[in-house]
């Protein structure tokens, strides 16, 4: 049957962050859209679920930090709800010896952590941050922006004078990266992390740089290198973009799977509901990882051999999984008083973080087995967001990386439980007293984020992060405009620039070539190749004192001093802020 009434300028294939922001877009662009989501709620793997009666977590996406402010502000996220916090500690590191690290709001809390274990590499901290800003200083603007060639991106590097910065962050493993800056095992252990998030490798695998820089150019409230949580969990920054949405005439409607895209023509006109309902529209735009998007979505027959066989080829290799647990007594991890709630409670944990442990979880992934060890995150947001869990009670997420979607000799949904149970005897060694303190959990594991939340291959980024697919060949150098083959059916997913992780920019970017092709009018380009912004004075005034070794000590001093905390977090703000 086909809708009795309307005909859509644009009709949005699922509800997750990207396909709201484009719709968000749309809609303030005058245009009448419908976003059609398959599951009962919004948000995709940016969401937040009662997945326990009376207790809620985020899914999947747990922290905040990659969304861009001008999408923030652009939709108005906050009047619509968004509300964002940060607590004082970001990070703690647990190490099998009971020591632990961590990383704080405050830049000199942090430094007098890390001299804990080496002085050397607080100095060096300094420095590794003032390269990452500077990264992210020449990454930024391609971010918002239509995807730039590769040889582009290197241009800009290179204008910069920097095109070092850009083989490290890029083209070198998260080990070579780390070991050019850091001595300490712990120290390098902990930030290796950054580079594994839901990678097919490990940290001497060349290209997880990037991973590590991607997570990189993040910021919180314009602080860069920050990150915080979100009230009510990550499904309040996509309840705030469906209501931000509907505010200007967009229509969602859920429990809507699509069976097909239909083609008329070799042009999309609407969808196919899985209960046989059509509906038209002058667009579709697909929210879906690209596999997805072209391969499942359109008819069969309507993408040609060529294109098929590059998109079958499309790594999508590379998953995690997630154990939530409802508990009724916090963790007593080891090396801290049992008993005392503390920091280490409200921020996210890291536990086990080794290179080592890194480098043999890759090996038992490339075999398509279990490792014998977990580095696990843990997350317990309800210590700081009372609206979460029943009085007396916490809910915690657990998060392993590096796992395989296809297991030899056996599947995810025979060893889901053994597996949990390995992951929480690993997590008992770091908080014995939990174990008889857990009173319910749910695992979601590489099988349940294909079949429930519809990632292929259980890939959270809808595609490796290698620079084989980044920029204009992603997710293929066809699809990389954001429009397909298919003429008015476009991409907005994290299968396209700039890649994953609740960030926004590809449904941004995706909505402005959809709303210039549907006026007619120019689409927006790439950005153009040339020496990049001018550094500001506070950056050209920083990059020239820490040039000099009396520079970087005058600036070790400034940074450990609480006093001048305000003066090292202006330093720290994002061009997008100041």
């Amino acid at each position: 049957m086909t809708h009795p009434t309307t005909t859509y300028d644009a009709i949005v294939i699922g509800a997750g962050h990207n396909g709201l922001i484009t719709a968000g877009y749309l809609a303030r662009a005058g245009k009448k859209v419908l976003v059609v989501e398959a599951r009962n709620v919004v948000g995709g793997a940016c969401t937040s679920e009662e997945l326990i009666p009376g207790a809620t977590w985020s899914s999947c996406a747990f922290i905040a930090s990659l969304l861009r402010p001008e999408i923030i502000a652009d939709l108005e996220l906050e009047r619509y709800g968004l509300e964002m916090y940060q607590t004082e500690a970001n990070e703690v590191s647990i190490f099998p010896d009971g020591s632990h690290l961590f990383v704080w709001k405050d830049m000199d809390k942090t430094l007098k952590e890390i001299e804990k274990f080496s002085k050397r590499d607080a100095a060096a901290f300094l420095d590794f941050g003032l390269r990452v800003k500077k990264f992210a200083s020449i990454l930024t603007p391609f971010l918002l922006s239509p995807a730039p060639s590769r040889s582009q991106v290197l241009a800009a590097f290179e204008a910069a004078g920097a095109e070092d910065l850009f083989n490290e962050m890029v083209l070198l493993s998260t080990k070579d990266l780390l070991d050019r800056y850091f001595e300490n095992e712990h120290i390098k252990g902990l930030f290796t992390f950054f580079g594994m998030i839901s990678v097919w490798g490990g940290p001497s695998t060349p290209g997880t740089g990037y991973v590590y820089g991607h997570h990189s150019v993040g910021e919180f409230k314009g602080t860069l290198g920050q990150w915080g949580f979100v009230k009510g969990g990550m499904g309040g920054i996509t309840q705030a973009m469906a209501r931000s949405a509907e505010a200007h005439g967009a229509e969602i409607r859920l429990n809507s799977p699509v069976r097909h895209v239909v083609v008329d023509g070799g042009r999309a006109s609407g969808v196919k509901l899985a209960n046989g309902e059509i509906i038209t529209a002058r667009t579709v735009i697909s929210n879906a990882d690209p596999q997805r998007s072209m391969l499942q979505l359109l008819p069969t027959g309507t993408v040609d051999a060529k294109l098929t066989e590059k998109l079958e080829n499309y790594d999508a290799r590379g998953s995690m999984a997630r154990i939530h647990l409802l508990i009724d007594e916090l963790p007593d991890y080891i090396g801290f008083p049992a008993g005392e709630f503390g920091p280490q409670h409200q921020a996210q944990a890291i536990m086990g973080a080794s290179i080592e442990n890194f480098e043999r979880a890759w090996e038992a992934e490339r075999r398509g087995e279990i490792p014998d060890d977990f580095v696990i995150e843990a997350v317990i947001q309800s210590t700081h967001d009372d609206t979460l869990a029943p009085k007396g009670k916490h809910t915690m997420t657990l998060g392993v990386q590096q796992l395989p979607f296809e297991l030899a000799g056996t599947d995810w949904d025979t060893i889901r439980d053994e597996w949990a149970d390995r992951v929480l005897e690993v997590l008992f060694r770091y908080a014995p007293n939990l174990r008889g303190h857990i009173l319910e959990r749910v695992i979601i594991t590489p099988k349940d984020l294909e079949r429930d939340y519809g990632l292929t291959g259980g890939n959270i980024f809808h595609g490796a992060m290698f620079f084989d697919q980044l920029f204009n060949n992603r997710p293929t150098p066809e699809l990389a405009d954001y429009r397909t083959t298919v003429d008015d059916y476009y991409l907005c997913g994290s299968g396209t620039h700039p890649g994953g992780g609740v960030m926004g920019a590809n449904g941004h970017n995706a909505a402005q070539v959809v709303i210039a092709d549907l006026n007619g009018t120019a689409a927006p380009t790439a950005a153009r190749v040339g020496p990049g912004p001018k550094a500001g004075v506070v950056d050209r005034a920083m990059e020239t004192v820490m040039g000099t070794k009396s520079g970087k000590k005058l600036g070790y001093t400034v940074a450990t001093s609480p006093a001048l905390r305000k003066v090292v977090k202006f330093a720290a703000r994002s061009k997008s802020t100041r």
